[in-house]
């Protein structure tokens, strides 16, 4: 005999395709649900801990820049210091060459001349003085030019004066250049 099955079967069967497929769609939504957190928390950390990176390069470029200013104040001290070393060292290797000038401004003063004033502004020397006549001055100016340690004076201005009725005096005022003497080889000196 033949069965026949009056049971609604297939809207049964309706009812279970509904139910596995809300079943899967529940769990479809918790997987993609737990996906998106979980790669949500994932690119969260990440984003911290480059952040934290930052941070600390931040921190590691401030302390550069901090390092960098200060070797750059030390580099200006210390150009600072070598001038004035050299500065000292010039004025200790001229110390000896102001005294040969003035050594050499009294051996070229010939008689009837005294000098009032004398001013050294670098390798300029200006000098003022008295003399009793012409002839004196140009005494000077010849002694000034033959001497090592002198050169090229050069005479900006005579004028005479009298102070009584016996004394009379020439006011003159010269300029001269200081140099070096050329220093000459030793004879055992070969090159």
């Amino acid at each position: 005999m033949a069965r026949i099955n009056l049971l609604p079967w297939r809207e049964q069967l309706r009812e279970e395709r509904k139910q596995r497929f809300l079943v899967t769609l529940a769990g479809v939504l918790v997987v993609a649900a737990g996906a998106v957190f979980f790669g949500d928390q994932y690119l969260s950390g990440a984003i911290e801990q480059q952040n934290a990176r930052n941070d600390f390069v931040r921190k590691e470029i401030a302390v550069l820049d901090a390092r960098i200013k200060e070797i750059s104040e030390l580099k200006t001290r210390r150009e600072q210091l070598l001038e004035r070393m050299k500065i000292i060292q010039d004025l200790q290797g001229n110390r000896p060459i102001i005294g040969r000038v003035f050594d050499q401004l009294v051996r070229t003063l010939p008689d009837g001349i005294y000098f009032t004033s004398v001013k050294m502004t670098g390798k300029s020397i200006a000098i003022v003085g008295a003399a009793e006549s012409n002839n004196r001055v140009s005494n000077l100016m010849r002694n000034l030019d033959a001497s090592d340690w002198l050169e090229a004076p050069n005479l900006t201005q005579v004028k005479a004066t009298t102070a009584g009725a016996l004394d009379q005096a020439n006011v003159f005022q010269l300029t001269v250049q200081q140099t070096q003497p050329a220093v000459e080889p030793v004879e055992g000196d070969k090159k």
